[in-house]
């Protein structure tokens, strides 16, 4: 019920506001709009406010909107009316009212993450966890526990880290960009730092998704090894394991951190997916002790991992990341182009070949992120409303004939050319956009199955 309530409410939003950035943009350049939904189908509500010719609707399928305005392409216009039509009007004021619904999603995303930055987000120090084995952050030579000070790319100036969460940013900026990026890493008392330079170039990125940050290597925060709440009936229970053990090595390899403590317990099967023992050293209280643990095989996609059934691993040193007025509005603003233009990096990489269709998403994922984003809290909801804020206006400004980006190289024609595109034309690119943006969704939608189905 939270999925489905959190996924409405994100759609009803960022529609309305996108259709509402229409809808501003045309009565401020004298248009006449007739109807305003957000929503198709059976109107659910309607009503007129005194005054307003603009009829405003809710419809009963929340999976779009429209601005209906004044168009003699559509009716017959009255003489007296004829200059509040959409068609009548110059062309900057034609193209200013398309754009104005993509740029109302971007400044939507703006205020949002200003908001996030305002009121101040929780979120883990920037102290690494154990790097996953044979990864890029393994072969730099991090080890775990070290502080990442400052980050650059190729032909960048240092800038400083704050929190974990934007670490993984910068990491997932550069990677996508197949760039290298420089660490400074510093220990957790704040010692002088040392350069890491972290080959990402090398990486193979064609898909977005859990497995990249495995082959980076900078999986999750530091925590401490220690073992958490111990389920009944698990493995952990069976070994005697209790809550506040402090993990010190297994089979004789030190566990350093949780992330390292995790890894071991997956790793603690049989290729077929049969039983291992392993030989746990604890620490209980200052006082040493030897266990036999054996974790439960579990089957994950192809391969099988261990379970010991407890929370593994301490939660995370946080910190509090919080903006002033303007420097939060500034980074906010940061945030909407750098995503904005990773978005369209990934859509030009997907076109030539270069990135996973896998990459798109399309509505049960964006449900599924809505409930798991709604279920953390109000902040990681906010974050999930602005980044499918910025997707869908960055979507919209696409060349595509049937959305704002098609209508705007309509316009960018009749600019160039001095004449409008003849209705043979408009109707050809139409349908070809239909086409496309149709196949699109039935990719997005095949993803969004074998994503949920894995």
């Amino acid at each position: 019920m939270l999925t489905l309530f959190a996924f409405i409410l994100a759609l009803g939003l960022l529609i309305a506001v996108h259709e509402y950035g229409h809808y501003r943009m045309a009565v401020a350049c004298g248009v006449k709009v007739l109807r305003f939904s957000v929503g198709f189908g059976k109107p659910l509500l309607s009503w007129r406010r005194p005054g307003n010719p603009t009829e405003f609707v809710v419809g009963a399928l929340p999976l779009g909107g429209y601005v209906r305005m004044l168009d003699e392409r559509e009716a017959p216009v009255e003489a007296a009316e004829r200059h509040l039509a959409f068609n009548t009007q110059p062309l900057r004021s034609r193209a200013a009212i398309v754009a104005a619904g993509p740029a109302a999603n971007l400044l939507l995303a703006v205020l949002i993450y200003a908001l996030v930055n305002w009121t101040g987000v929780e979120e883990p120090k920037p102290v690494l966890g154990s790097p996953a084995p044979a990864s890029v952050a393994e072969r730099a030579g991090i080890q775990g526990g070290e502080w990442v000070v400052q980050t650059a790319g190729p032909d960048e100036a240092p800038s400083d880290v704050g929190s974990f969460d934007g670490l993984r940013w910068r990491l997932t900026q550069a990677a996508l960009s197949n760039e290298d990026m420089t660490l400074w890493l510093a220990d957790a008392e704040g010692g002088t730092a040392r350069a890491v330079i972290l080959p990402l170039a090398e990486l193979d990125v064609r898909e977005a998704d859990a497995s990249l940050f495995q082959r980076i290597g900078i999986v999750g925060p530091w925590s401490d090894p220690v073992v958490g709440e111990v389920m009944a009936g698990g493995a952990a229970e069976a070994a005697g394991l209790r809550e506040g053990d402090r993990v010190i090595s297994i089979d004789g390899q030190p566990v350093g951190d949780g992330q390292r403590l995790r890894a071991l317990i997956r790793a603690g099967v049989g290729p077929a997916g049969q039983a291992v023992q392993q030989q746990w050293e604890i620490r209980r209280a200052s006082l040493p002790l030897q266990l036999v643990v054996t974790p439960a095989p579990e089957r994950q996609g192809e391969a099988w991992v261990g379970r010991v059934g407890a929370y593994i691993g301490a939660a995370p040193e946080m910190m509090t990341v919080r903006f002033g007025p303007l420097d939060g509005l500034w980074q906010g603003t940061v945030r909407t182009v750098e995503v904005s233009w990773l978005t369209l990096k990934m859509m030009g990489r997907m076109l030539i070949g270069e990135a996973s269709i896998k990459n798109l998403s399309g509505p049960l994922t964006i449900a599924d992120y809505a409930g798991k984003s709604a279920s953390l809290g109000i902040t990681q909801y906010l974050l999930f409303l602005a980044l499918i804020s910025v997707s869908l206006g960055v979507l919209n400004l696409l060349p595509l004939p049937v959305l704002d980006g098609g209508h705007l190289m309509y316009y960018l024609w009749e600019g160039v050319t001095g004449r409008s595109v003849s209705d043979a034309w408009m109707e050809r690119l139409q349908r070809g956009g239909v086409a496309i943006l149709f196949a699109l969704m039935a990719v997005a939608l095949f993803n969004d199955v074998a994503r949920l189905a894995g």
